[in-house]
């Protein structure tokens, strides 16, 4: 969701128009939009010259509204990718945003925030919760104006349904966020100005209360639904602000012990490895160690390397593993050296990286770091995106916008470029 209005449904992007000139023909993808938080746009699908469009779901109110899109306008696999303008397909994808994290409560926790009986009311439960997950601490009338706390395993267990249905959807959008504030409640006034246009839940033009979620929340929120991707074999879109250096941490204790062998332990797994060890046990028998236990401890340890690699499967789509197979880094707004940490050859996951206009080019300060580090990803990562609210042409012309940069900045013909990206999503979705 776009950072700089903290809402889809708020606006804040220019308008820019689609051109004859772009090669459409060839493919475009959206790799993360929110078209279901304008419902009314959705019939502009139909006249649209993105191909596929990937859309999120973030909170109560717009999973069912993804799964209702993706049930008329669903891709059903690589045969049915369009081969024409004019017949957008969605991919879906169900998950809760880290600005609506604190909507839920973990009851897996050893003590967890929100609990009722005999001596404690739900209201009272309630407060309990909020105070536990936002700071500062808000007052009673902050927390009137918020939902009862839903239980986390409810909203994992229905995104599973949602996902066992659809076998190309995705997990998203989720995350983590240190900047965004949640919206002051509703004035009374504020119901009757609001734009039923908009699906509810968003910030809808209220001003931001200094209430933040806690780190600690939004990690425990987002480690439920990577561990749903991982068991399921499914790609998950990650939302980061000025979060980086935690996302990181958070999202690699998944694979923790199942990564990948460096270039030299795959040496000594290389058929003959075995042979090698005797021939070269020598040097190590005249620092005291006998070439039968040299040869032993290294049989031992190819044993242990075989295993290891076969368990990370090298990011594959099969599921059952504690790591989700591939993740998309959503208008990316991270520095060179973090985006090197996603890019190590240890990890088992396949790690790509998305950029936006509507994020990636909305300041001065966004637009100055942004092409080091397009140039820094490798070309068989890069996906485009436009983070919009709403289907139709200004999608279209914010994803040909950022296309057209990325080319640029890459070097690439926009034709070339244009297939490289298709593959990419292709490979992204399908495995």
């Amino acid at each position: 969701m776009c950072q700089d209005h903290q809402s889809a449904g708020d606006g804040g992007h220019a308008s820019l128009q689609p051109s004859d000139s772009f090669p459409w023909h060839l493919g475009a993808y959206d790799a993360h939009c929110h078209p279901t938080d304008t419902m009314a746009s959705i019939d502009d699908l139909a006249s649209m010259r993105t191909s596929v469009l990937t859309i999120m779901a973030t909170r109560s109110q717009d999973q069912d509204l993804v799964a209702e899109v993706a049930a008329s306008h669903g891709l059903e696999g690589p045969a049915d990718l369009p081969d024409a303008c004019g017949t957008s397909k969605v991919v879906p994808a169900f998950g809760w945003h880290p600005w609506f994290s604190h909507q839920l409560y973990d009851d897996s926790a050893a003590e967890p925030t929100y609990k009722t009986n005999s001596d404690t009311s739900p209201a009272e439960a309630k407060k309990t919760h909020y105070r536990a997950v936002l700071q500062p601490l808000p007052d009673d009338a902050f927390i009137d104006g918020l939902p009862d706390p839903a239980p986390l395993s409810a909203f994992i267990a229905a995104t599973r349904a949602c996902l066992e249905a659809r076998p190309l959807a995705l997990v998203g959008e989720t995350g983590l966020d240190k900047a965004f504030r949640l919206p002051a409640p509703w004035a009374a006034s504020d119901p009757d100005a609001r734009d039923e246009s908009l699906t509810p839940g968003g910030r809808e033009g209220r001003r931001l209360s200094p209430q933040r979620v806690r780190m600690p929340h939004q990690q425990a929120v987002l480690a439920a639904q990577l561990a749903l991707a991982g068991a399921l074999g499914r790609a998950v879109s990650l939302h980061g602000v000025q979060a980086h250096g935690l996302l990181h941490d958070t999202v690699s204790r998944c694979w923790a012990g199942h990564e990948l062998p460096s270039r030299r332990e795959q040496r000594l797994v290389a058929p003959g490895a075995e042979d090698f060890s005797s021939s070269s046990s020598s040097s190590s028998s005249d620092e005291g160690e006998s070439e039968e236990e040299e040869e032993g401890s290294l049989s031992q340890r190819i044993k242990a390397l075989e295993l290891k690699k076969k368990q990370a499967g090298g990011g594959g789509g099969g599921g059952g593993k504690p790591y989700p197979p591939r993740i998309c880094l959503h208008s990316f707004s991270g520095s060179v050296s973090t985006l090197d940490q996603w890019m190590r050859r240890n990890i088992p996951a396949k790690v790509y990286v998305s950029f936006s206009t509507a994020v990636n080019m909305s300041t001065e300060a966004s637009r100055s770091k942004i092409d080091d580090v397009i140039e820094a990803v490798p070309a068989d990562r890069v996906l485009i995106e436009s983070d919009l609210h709403t289907a139709g042409a200004d999608m279209d012309g914010m994803l040909e916008d950022m296309y057209r940069h990325v080319c640029k900045v890459k070097g690439w013909e926009l034709e070339d470029g244009v297939a490289r990206i298709r593959k990419n999503y292709q490979t992204f979705i399908f495995g």
